[in-house]
């Protein structure tokens, strides 16, 4: 008997891996008082700091109006701070507050312990070619992507 076409569909995989092994994680993020956009937030400033809200929007995978509202609220809680571009004040940046930082290294430290543990679920040759090959994947994707925009 087939597995059909939904449970060997490559989308439908991704997408079930990602909300299963999100949600063990998701409650931590919960536990801290944070919303998962929230933390995806705080995740992206803390790999790069002073980010402008557009490329923000791309890499915390939330549209931009919606990020705009997180953003306000993450700051009324001393998370973030808005700071004009040194080079155009016209230009936003966000960064990360003391207190924000104290949060998302917390955090970030908690992921990676739960990247490993979940990696440690499989054999070590998948393993291995597991996040390059994702990594490709997406790559070739934005690629494609940027090419349907220009």
């Amino acid at each position: 008997m087939s597995k059909g076409f939904v449970k060997s569909y490559l989308l439908y995989l991704l997408a079930a891996c990602s909300e299963t092994a999100s949600a063990e994680f998701h409650a931590k993020v919960r536990k801290s008082g944070l919303r998962v956009p929230e933390w995806r937030v705080l995740a992206c400033l803390n790999d790069e700091d002073g980010q402008m809200i557009t490329h923000l929007a791309h890499v915390a995978l939330a549209e931009q109006s919606r990020l705009t509202r997180i953003i306000d609220g993450m700051v009324k809680r001393d998370l973030l701070e808005r700071r004009s571009d040194k080079s155009d004040g016209r230009r936003v940046r966000i960064y990360l507050t003391d207190k924000g930082r104290a949060i998302a290294t917390d955090l970030v430290e908690q992921a990676k312990a739960h990247e490993t543990d979940l990696l440690s679920r499989l054999p070590e040759a998948q393993v291995s070619a597991l996040k390059p090959a994702l990594t490709t994947l997406l790559e070739v994707l934005e690629q494609k992507e940027g090419e349907t925009h220009t």
